[in-house]
């Protein structure tokens, strides 16, 4: 089994810092509701309940790419393409301290996910799951052909 490439462990640990982050800020706004600061309660319940299960999916997201799950690259790139919009937002409002960290991160992370290092071992590990040997080959259709699942025109077995 190949080593996890750095471009891997340095997307997942991008992916992480969002996903701690906004759990921290779903945190300090559930803070604000419970001590009747929210200056709307019931858009900062939206905002907690948002910003807490989008954390929780994004620190997902790490774990699965540090496992070579092959559900997580998709939903950490689509994480950074949302990102670098909300990223612009801030830049043109002129909150720079928080839209250029969120762009630069965001940006890293969604070249080191789609980088070709990162690609080659993320499908690697999933054809390595998947049964195929080195030849693209599927280990399993000798096992399939032995049982009979491959007749053709064969009506239902009696």
């Amino acid at each position: 089994m190949p080593k996890r490439p750095f471009t891997v462990n340095a997307a997942a640990a991008l992916e992480a810092l969002e996903g701690a982050a906004a759990i921290v800020i779903g945190l300090i706004v559930a803070w604000e509701v419970i001590r009747g600061e929210a200056v709307d309660a019931a858009s900062a319940v939206g905002v907690t309940v948002l910003a807490l299960a989008g954390g929780a999916g994004m620190l997902a997201c790490a774990r699965g790419l540090l496992r070579a799950d092959s559900w997580s690259r998709a939903p950490t790139v689509i994480t950074q393409l949302f990102a670098l919009p909300i990223a612009w937002t801030l830049w043109q409002s002129e909150q720079y301290g928080y839209g250029i960290p969120l762009g630069l991160v965001a940006a890293s992370a969604l070249i080191l996910v789609l980088s070709p290092p990162s690609t080659a071992w993320l499908v690697q590990r999933a054809q390595d799951e998947d049964g195929q040997d080195e030849d693209g080959e599927d280990g399993r259709a000798e096992d399939r052909s032995s049982q009979g699942e491959d007749r053709q025109g064969s009506g239902p077995r009696s």
